[in-house]
């Protein structure tokens, strides 16, 4: 929700981390499966380590790209300076309507500039570029996408009651993302009860589109013969 041509409903309360996993679960239910191999990498992580964590039975593996543990990131923020101030942009994006028109101005210049300035040079090109203005620029998905960081800051107590992680969790992490610590990483991965952490040393944030075939192998290998 809140993204490209999905639902976006008003308020920043329609976006908080329950609800955001309830779609999930209800599009596990929409297609008639009991459980899921659930992936994601940065919100989806995020919504995904919360589904994880409080509905198991529909998560059969779990697998993170680049995103601790919700518990992990809110003490990390709190407690550490250098975290805090890689995550200005967070609490930029908890003023109203200047951050949708900071990033969409003269033809959304800095969000532009964000991507290509978190991820390694060619990364993302022409037409990915393009995809990603014509997302942004749908009514109402720049407010959308800026309620997730709002609700989560609002929100922010709700972290702490995620607890551990009781299904199989594999978690890739790109070494040099420039907005999450990998001092995240490992505490992370210790709050699972069956986790693996695997680091890559050369990629970005944007762990899935620098190092494709390293990242398809590993899941691959992580679901196994249930692949």
């Amino acid at each position: 929700r809140g993204y490209n041509r999905s639902d976006k409903p008003a308020g920043v309360g329609a976006y908080d981390i329950e609800t955001l996993a309830q779609d999930i679960v209800g599009l596990i239910e929409a297609s008639g499966r009991e459980q899921v191999y659930l992936i994601g990498h940065d919100w989806g992580a995020a919504v995904a380590w919360w589904v994880a964590g409080k509905y198991p039975e529909r998560v059969k593996k779990l697998a993170i790209l680049n995103v601790p543990h919700p518990t992990v990131m809110q003490r990390t923020v709190w407690e550490d300076p250098e975290q805090r101030k890689k995550s200005w942009y967070i609490f930029f994006f908890q003023l109203p309507w200047l951050p949708e028109k900071s990033l969409s101005d003269n033809g959304y210049t800095n969000a532009i500039r964000a991507i290509k300035g978190s991820s390694r040079r060619g990364t993302f090109g022409d037409d990915d570029i393009t995809a990603y203005r014509q997302a942004w620029s749908q009514p109402g998905a720049l407010t959308g996408m800026l309620n997730w960081y709002r609700a989560a800051v609002r929100n922010q107590g709700m972290g702490v009651s995620l607890g551990r992680i009781r299904v199989p969790t594999l978690m890739i992490w790109g070494a040099n993302d420039i907005a999450l610590s990998r001092s995240m990483a490992q505490p992370s991965i210790d709050l699972c009860d069956d986790g693996r952490l695997v680091f890559l040393e050369e990629a970005s944030h944007w762990v899935q589109h620098e190092e494709p075939e390293t990242v398809n192998r590993l899941l691959l290998e992580f679901l196994g013969d249930d692949a």
